[in-house]
């Protein structure tokens, strides 16, 4: 028997998500903001506020998605992110103290729809499920997105660069014979536009999703946030399955995003060629669609507890491997670790939208999973910096940037032993205290 069609929300959020986050200047982004005249410092700062604005309105853009409705906070999210991307795409040159601040503008905004858009679109989806009694179909869901992610990240990443280059666009422009001349302003700022175009329709999607008829409930919408907030946290807090469940998604989520990161840095430790980073880069990404299916049989076969200890060997595994740093082949222990990486996203999603009964606090819960995640990222990024840091003052002088990345990478592994024991001491401790 065929199944039903899925609620009309879920489509519309998987459509959502590949245009709000496949980002066609993603593959030059650094050079990209260099190219435009900025320093490296300059990029660093733009990095940190970018950052500070995900984690300062992290939690605040949750409480007001259960506060205000879902759509709503989505909507806003599209309309921010057309906002930023006209800012980076039509920005003036030539006038150095203007372009940062246009940039500070555009990164705050990107941070800030990145923080609304967090927790609201998957609250808004897994409820509309949930008002049709059909939420035990969120794995498919995942899986759907997942997918679909998959294919947008590789063509972006395919084609963004490909677009950012103005010889290789002029080139094409000749062989179709058009008389059109791309200048290299004109270039850099393809991917830019390309991203904008992606930024109106993910506002076209919001404007045409709709919240779900039980949420919010009349109760939550005249409650206070603030009380909002902490009693969300204290359920978490309360709930020894949800703290166990973020804080290890945490812990693995943290140090595989620190190495996907520096993957460019690894493709060069290993001898890859510089022209292979992005057609490689791309390729990795296709692994959206082996891990679906294989989380999806794992969820509904093993347990929690299994699942994730199956997914720490694979992490252990790929981390041990590249550390090695074996030329060419290093590249088979990246298999492992992107795996990982949509392994944890599915896991998490899975298990905590599974544990939260009370709608009305999904998008805060949610959006605290997020806030931890990306303060353990930028714990453990900081780490590494004074990890490389230590390397390279107790090196040989004249040690390579290189040589020192090398040596770095082997300490990650037992960073992550390490991290491991500690979860289990402080889950257990708290599970003694909660029950």
């Amino acid at each position: 028997m065929p199944s039903a069609p899925l609620p009309r929300n879920i489509p519309l959020f998987i459509a959502f998500r590949v245009f709000f986050n496949a980002r066609w200047y993603y593959p030059v982004l650094a050079v990209l903001f260099l190219d435009l005249g900025l320093s490296v410092g300059q990029y660093a700062m733009l990095n940190v506020a970018w950052a500070a604005a995900i984690v300062g309105l992290e939690i605040p853009s949750g409480v007001l998605a259960d506060h205000l409705g879902r759509r709503r906070m989505i909507v806003i999210a599209a309309i921010l992110m057309v906002i930023e991307m006209a800012v980076f795409a039509f920005a003036p040159r030539g006038n150095p103290s203007l372009l940062f601040g246009l940039f500070l503008v555009n990164r705050l905004l990107s941070g800030a729809a990145e923080a609304s858009a967090s927790g609201a679109d998957e609250a808004l989806a897994y409820d509309s499920l949930a008002a049709e009694g059909r939420e035990k179909e969120w794995p498919q869901v995942l899986a759907r997105v997942m997918r679909w992610q998959s294919a947008a990240f590789f063509i972006t990443l395919m084609a963004g660069a490909a677009i950012y280059d103005e010889g290789f666009m002029q080139t094409l422009l000749d062989t179709a014979g058009l008389p059109w001349e791309i200048t290299k302003d004109t270039a850099m700022r393809l991917p830019l536009l390309f991203t904008l175009g992606n930024a109106i329709l993910a506002l076209a999607v919001a404007l045409s999703m709709r919240e779900p008829a039980a949420t919010p409930s009349e109760e939550n919408t005249h409650a206070s946030p603030w009380k909002a907030t902490l009693a969300a946290g204290r359920w978490i807090w309360l709930t020894p399955a949800a703290f166990a469940i973020i804080l290890t998604g945490l812990c693995f989520d943290s140090i595989v995003r620190l190495f996907l990161t520096f993957e460019a840095g690894y493709f060069r430790v290993i001898g890859l060629p510089t022209a292979a980073f992005g057609i490689t880069a791309a390729a990795l990404s296709l692994l959206g669609f082996v891990v679906p299916p294989i989380a999806k049989r794992m969820v509904e076969r093993g347990s929690m507890s299994r699942n994730f200890g199956i997914l720490a060997v694979v992490v252990f595994t790929g981390l041990l491997g590249s550390a090695f740093v074996t030329p060419w082949y290093g590249l088979i222990w990246l298999v492992p670790l992107g795996m990982a990486m949509s392994f944890i996203q599915f896991f998490v999603s899975h298990y905590l939208n599974e544990l939260v009964t009370d709608s009305r606090r999904r998008a805060t819960i949610l959006s605290f999973r997020g806030l931890a995640f990306n303060l353990g990222y930028g714990a453990v990024g900081l780490m590494f910096a004074g990890l490389t840091k230590g390397i390279s003052q107790a090196s040989a002088a004249g040690a390579s940037a290189d040589a020192v990345f090398s040596r770095a990478l082997g300490w990650l592994p037992w960073y992550f032993i390490a991290t491991l024991v500690l979860l289990a001491l402080v889950v257990k401790i708290h599970s003694r205290k909660a029950a």
